[in-house]
């Protein structure tokens, strides 16, 4: 059989009006003879509301109640598709994740895909059906419906993709593709065509918000080709593939960034074997992610200042870890709230020489002072002011010809 599976996010599934034009956009896939199986999330705003459901009851609500409330939404979503395609002629039924079923294992509301059995699926697209499928949640080993966090419904999609060895995997959304940076930030922001797995990994953890990583992580692990395109138009969207099949013209791929992120620096340590984990352990233990980390070690080499950056949500909490730690002790805790990180990201940096001069020397002749630095192979992130964000995006963009 030759299957298709086509995502579609909360905004293209936001009212009837839209679920009618996804119907549209499934019939042209029958009609091109591909066996569809679609997956939906809720419509959009459903989940946030549901959430809110649960923490009108309680903040400490049981995980599995949890997951059980904010599942629902997909399905209000799933049988609206069916009914919109039945209503056009076509055979068609929603399947929620622990009808077809799809397994799970973690725990609730971070779960992880383990198996899909495939059986009633696929004699249901051999009678002709189109199945539209439950994303972002499965069932345990324990009967229990789980779901697998925000933006699941891609990490489903994916998953199914492969299960059923999908010719294709669509993602379709409210943007018709991937871009150099975020269009509302820089106009001249350009759509990619193609792009790595590695390279839309960094930028979705750098800011981009098209995908969630660990969606573009299981596609990767699983190489699956991902397309990227909006519900909304005919445009061609962008693909997410393997390194090989990108073009290596470009050294740079994109401009992305964050601007939610808080620096702390506590100053003075004692500088001693272990020291560092001690500042971590209950950060790891709260789910605070640490991102860029830099130690300068003083000329003494009895003290260092130890510097890294968080998410502003996550800012109160770790300066009460912080001060309540009785494993170390520093002289000195400064906060800078008001800064943002912005990152280029490129397979081609690798064999090219003269990116790090560049991207840097750029930002100086805009007088835009560099706080801490971050780089891996296919990236270079720097931490800003804030305010200096737009500037840094636009020159950067500009200076690996990312406007072409």
């Amino acid at each position: 059989m030759k299957i298709v599976v086509l995502k579609f996010g909360g905004t293209s599934v936001g009212s009837i009006k839209k679920i009618k034009n996804v119907s549209k956009i499934i019939i042209s896939y029958l009609r091109k003879k591909f066996k569809v199986i679609v997956v939906s999330s809720a419509m959009s705003g459903q989940t946030n509301r549901l959430v809110k459901l649960t923490k009108e009851i309680s903040h400490n609500i049981l995980p599995a109640e949890y997951d059980s409330v904010v599942s629902t939404g997909e399905q209000i979503s799933c049988s609206l598709i069916a009914s919109t395609l039945n209503e056009a002629g076509y055979l068609s039924r929603s399947w929620l994740g622990w009808q077809v079923p799809i397994f799970t294992e973690g725990k609730h509301s971070h779960s992880r895909i383990v198996n899909i059995n495939k059986k009633n699926i696929v004699n249901y697209l051999k009678k002709g059906g189109v199945p539209i499928i439950t994303g972002f949640q499965g069932i345990n080993s324990q009967n229990r419906i789980t779901t697998i966090g925000r933006g699941g419904s891609d990490a489903s999609a994916i998953m199914i993709a492969k299960s059923f060895k999908a010719e294709r995997c669509v993602i379709y959304t409210d943007v018709d593709g991937v871009y150099t940076t975020d269009p509302n930030i820089s106009p001249k922001a350009k759509k990619i065509k193609k792009i790595s797995y590695e390279e839309m990994l960094e930028m979705a953890s750098l800011g981009t918000k098209v995908m969630q990583p660990h969606s573009i992580q299981d596609a990767r692990l699983h190489r699956i080709d991902i397309e990227v395109r909006s519900s909304f138009n005919n445009n061609p969207g962008s693909i997410i593939t393997k390194k090989k099949n990108i073009s290596k013209n470009n050294i740079i791929r994109g401009v992305s960034f964050t601007k939610n992120d808080s620096k702390v620096t506590l100053v003075g340590v004692k500088d001693r074997p272990g020291v560092a984990a001690s500042i971590f352990e209950p950060l790891f233990k709260n789910s605070i992610n640490v991102d860029m980390v830099v130690q300068n070690i003083s000329s003494n080499k009895k003290e260092t200042d130890l510097t890294f950056t968080i998410k502003n949500e996550d800012l109160n909490k770790t300066k009460k870890l912080i001060k309540k730690n009785n494993k170390i002790k520093f002289k000195n805790l400064i906060i800078d709230d008001k800064v943002a990180k912005v990152s280029i990201v490129g397979v081609g940096m690798i064999t090219t020489p003269g990116v790090t001069f560049r991207m840097f020397n750029a930002l100086a002749k805009q007088k835009i002072n560099i706080l801490v630095i971050s780089t891996s192979e296919i990236k270079i992130s720097v931490l800003i002011n804030r305010k200096n964000l737009k500037k840094a995006v636009d020159v950067l963009h500009k200076e690996f010809k990312l406007d072409n």
